[in-house]
């Protein structure tokens, strides 16, 4: 009895819903208006030819024509000549020709189709089909959509009434007085005007910067963007992320997760945890796990701190790179540590500040501050002001020394040629026999100015000028105080190695002392080094491209 009583109740669940299914598509298109009506049999079936003035209605909806074909019994129209369906006060759509389903409720327009949702945006297309139960618009043959803000075209797409979502497809574009993009799948809400990257997306703005994107979305009406992986190029710079947040009104982007900026001009590349870039200011930062890559002619210099900072200006001698707090910098022929540093691309200098001590040649080198100038990818002088201090050892672990107020060290193919010492000159140099491997004695030089030449980055000859006073002393002599010159601090186990700079696992490599101190690259650093000139090439040879079309042009 009871599962009699269920199957009963279930049978009428079942007609209810039959009855409302066909109450919905029973939903009867009713003749309103028409000039001339004519009727006749065609298989069977009457077909009403209606002309003039054609008015049709299906609850809310009121569809207007110059001519008919009416098949009352299907339910169904064929419209031609001025077509417009006009649903309650939000939507209206014109087209020459219509195809009209009453039981299923969908309409297929064709020819100078206008799609129009009041108040919000206009869809221009030849072909077009929409879904009223669902309130869903498509296209397949192209089409546009034009609102306040924007004037979106592509292949395929569809709009989405009740949402104000509209979704493209193949070769979408987008134009604005801001910017062009292209893609290939994009969303569009024409209510909130929030555009949403769906595939790579490409947007060059009015100042020519070019913007590409994964994923994520733009507000239009804030111009501001928060997008997965993407990257930012203006004229000087490129900024990678995995994740961008843009700000056009103010220009500022940022960007967080495996940063990259490239300088163009430069040959530079710096990565980091997070960074930004300010436009108006012409200022980019970025920080944690900071690290340069600068590209030369034979090798590559590396630099690490907390922040590097980038400034670009229109006037070349105002570019600079600016790096502070934990200043690393690593090259075959030159490493070093400081507190911050300043790099000047218009004249190829780096000044070292804050207790900066460099090592290059087997020698340390110390001063209050240290300018460091680049030629042909490669050190052609230090400049050490104030409390100057080099230091170097020799084979039998003895230091010579070499002190004044002021120094010059110049350099050939990465070894020190010769140092000028310019005021309070001091010096201290230990002699060995020839096998370098017995003490002699040491030389003590004290004098208003000296000069030392080196070859194979040791001692070779050294003058002494205004009142010097030197001295020999053998070295059964020698005291541990006369060994070292004041302030005479050996600060090696501050030198930093690759690893230290690069953050990468690597064997140590020996601290060498010899005549040139370039430690072989291990083959980690050579595919480092490699991958750093390939995109620096890489962005040359767009570069040199795009500057080749605009001669073209």
């Amino acid at each position: 009895m009871i599962k009699f009583t269920l199957k009963i109740a279930y049978i009428l669940v079942l007609l209810c819903a039959t009855a409302l299914t066909a109450f919905a598509q029973k939903e009867q298109i009713q003749l309103k208006q028409a000039d001339i009506w004519k009727g006749g049999i065609r298989d069977g079936e009457r077909i009403d030819r209606v002309i003039g003035n054609v008015i049709f209605q299906q609850k809310g909806t009121t569809i207007y024509s110059d001519s008919a074909y009416f098949f009352n019994a299907k339910n169904f129209i064929e419209a031609y000549g001025h077509v417009k369906i006009v649903e309650g006060d939000s939507v209206t759509i014109t087209a020459e020709k219509l195809v009209y389903d009453g039981n299923k409720k969908e309409a297929q327009l064709r020819n100078d189709v206008v799609f129009v949702k009041k108040a919000q945006m206009t869809l221009y297309t030849d072909f077009l089909d929409y879904y009223r139960m669902q309130q869903e618009a498509r296209y397949y043959e192209g089409g546009k959509i034009v609102d306040s803000t924007n004037v979106l075209t592509s292949e395929k797409g569809y709009y989405q009434v009740n949402t104000s979502m509209a979704s493209f497809k193949t070769n979408v574009k987008a134009v604005n007085p801001d910017y062009t993009l292209t893609s290939d799948t994009l969303q569009y809400n024409t209510n909130t005007k929030v555009i949403y990257f769906r595939a790579p997306t490409k947007i060059i703005d009015s100042d020519s910067s070019i913007f590409n994107y994964e994923t994520g979305e733009y507000d239009t009406k804030i111009k501001r963007s928060d997008l997965n992986i993407g990257q930012i190029e203006s004229k000087e710079y490129i900024l990678k992320g995995d994740r961008l947040n843009l700000d056009d009104l103010s220009k500022k982007y940022t960007a967080k997760g495996n940063v990259e900026l490239v300088s163009k001009e430069q040959d530079v590349i710096i990565t980091g945890d997070d960074g930004f870039y300010q436009k108006k200011l012409g200022i980019s930062k970025v920080y944690g796990n900071a690290l340069m890559k600068k590209i030369m002619q034979n090798d590559t210099l590396y630099l690490k701190a907390d922040t590097l900072v980038a400034i670009e200006n229109e006037n070349p001698s105002k570019k600079r790179l600016l790096a502070y707090k934990n200043v690393k910098i690593f090259k075959p022929d030159l490493r070093g540590v400081a507190d911050s540093l300043a790099y000047f691309t218009s004249d190829s200098t780096i000044y070292f500040y804050d207790d900066p001590v460099l090592w290059s040649g087997g020698s340390q080198i110390e001063a209050d501050s240290i300018n460091a100038v680049l030629a042909n990818g490669s050190i052609d002088r230090l400049n050490m002001n104030e409390n100057s201090f080099v230091i170097s050892e020799d084979s039998i672990s003895n230091y010579n020394q070499i002190k004044g107020r002021s120094m010059v060290a110049y350099f050939k193919e990465g070894s020190i040629k010769k140092v000028d010492v310019n005021g309070n000159a001091e010096s201290l140099f230990f002699a060995l026999d020839e096998t370098d491997s017995y003490l002699m004695g040491m030389n003590k030089i004290t004098c208003s100015f000296m000069i030392i030449n080196f070859k194979m980055n040791k001692v070779d000859n050294l003058s002494s000028y205004v009142t010097p006073d030197a001295s020999f002393i053998p070295p059964q002599e020698l005291e541990d105080p006369e060994r070292r010159l004041k302030d005479f601090k050996w600060r090696i186990s501050e030198k930093p190695e690759r690893k230290d700079v690069l953050g990468e696992e690597a064997s140590p490599q020996p601290d060498s002392t010899d005549d040139t101190d370039k430690t072989e690259i291990e083959p980690s650093q050579k595919n480092t080094e490699l991958e750093t000139r390939k995109s620096v090439n890489s962005i040359k040879q767009k570069k040199d491209t795009s500057q080749v079309k605009k001669e073209e042009e």
